[in-house]
């Protein structure tokens, strides 16, 4: 589930910047499909709150949520929560629009199309931006020649022209004339979404010939199986086991910048610099367990420990926080009326 960087001078700075706590707290619950949990915080809930809360979507936003749902649990443990990593699209088709979950997880804006397909059961849902992520492209430890790749060369290699049997040496002639490897995110994947957009130009617009995935740490055993790999992911992934492949500096136009959350809270990453959501159903928020989880969530967005140091992502700032949570707010009474 995570991405690697093989230089220890941009690891030291990411560790600088983040911290080092890794990924130990989330071990346990992002190994299962879902994890107790319990609620409330800024909803002012007595620590009687109890019920169930179903949560799918994205594998990017899923070690977030599984952290926001540790921390919940703390304070409630008789609320149940269910979290599973299913991709954004996914999980919106699958189980969020025909009411199966109480919140969907997506690395990327809900669609249209999405919301016309929860309308049609009678479902409104309400978008929570929760963090910012430096979507993440990898190679492998020994690869030495495709450490920094500009944002054409990263079409070349993802874009729908790519064909099996192109070579690291059709990107550029001083490279091994060796075939690419490449791991991905499968189509039901925001991540798949997001990356086809700002590197190829269009949704969707994305070579066939690659290993799809929504297994984050499928795609890192890939990468880093092959001298010859490339793969992409969310950030949080590399924070995780930053020692399994190198993390790629992309140049957009103004020189190659590797992922960080310094890079990243800056707008200096582009352009894979990206918000993260979580989008409750309204109906929903008329449960006060719901409603409490949804704030603990927005009010814990802001926290460097959990956010950053734990998982691998930027913190909403305190003004973007409240913001969300006045919307929030204003929707739970809403649903509550």
């Amino acid at each position: 589930m995570a991405d690697n960087e093989s230089g220890g001078t941009s690891r030291r700075s990411f560790l600088t910047t983040a911290g080092a706590l890794g990924a130990a707290g989330l071990a346990g619950c992002t190994a299962q499909n879902g994890g107790n949990s319990g609620g409330g915080n800024s909803g002012g809930s007595s620590n009687t709150l109890s019920g169930s809360i179903s949560i799918t979507g994205s594998s990017t936003v899923f070690p977030l949520a599984t952290a926001m749902a540790e921390e919940f649990r703390k304070e409630h443990p008789e609320v149940e929560i269910d979290l599973k990593s299913t991709g954004s699209g996914g999980g919106f088709e699958n189980f969020f629009c025909p009411g199966e979950s109480d919140l969907n997880n997506a690395s990327r804006p809900m669609k249209e199309s999405e919301m016309e397909k929860c309308a049609e059961n009678g479902i409104e849902a309400h978008e929570i931006k929760v963090a910012t992520d430096a979507l993440t492209v990898v190679i492998n430890n020994e690869n030495d020649w495709a450490t920094e790749l500009t944002v054409d060369q990263l079409a070349q290699i993802w874009g729908p022209e790519a064909e099996a049997g192109q070579t690291w040496a059709d990107i550029d002639s001083s490279w091994p004339d060796e075939e690419i490897e490449r791991f991905g995110a499968a189509e039901t994947s925001g991540t798949f979404d997001y990356f086809t957009e700002v590197i190829n130009g269009e949704e969707g617009a994305h070579t066939s010939d690659y290993e799809a995935t929504e297994n984050d740490r499928s795609i890192v055993q890939g990468v880093k199986g092959s001298k010859y790999a490339i793969g992409y992911f969310g950030f949080a992934y590399y924070f995780q086991n930053p020692d399994q492949v190198t993390a790629v500096a992309v140049d957009d136009g103004d020189g190659p910048v590797k992922p960080s959350l310094e890079a990243a809270a800056s707008g200096e990453y582009t352009p894979l610099s990206r918000p993260l959501f979580t989008y409750p159903k309204k109906s929903a928020l008329a449960e006060e367990h719901i409603a409490a989880f949804c704030r603990f969530f927005v009010e814990s967005s802001t926290s460097e420990e959990i956010v950053a140091q734990r998982v691998g992502y930027v913190p909403n700032t305190e003004e973007t926080a409240q913001t969300e949570l006045e919307e929030l707010n204003a929707a739970i009474e809403e649903a509550s009326g």
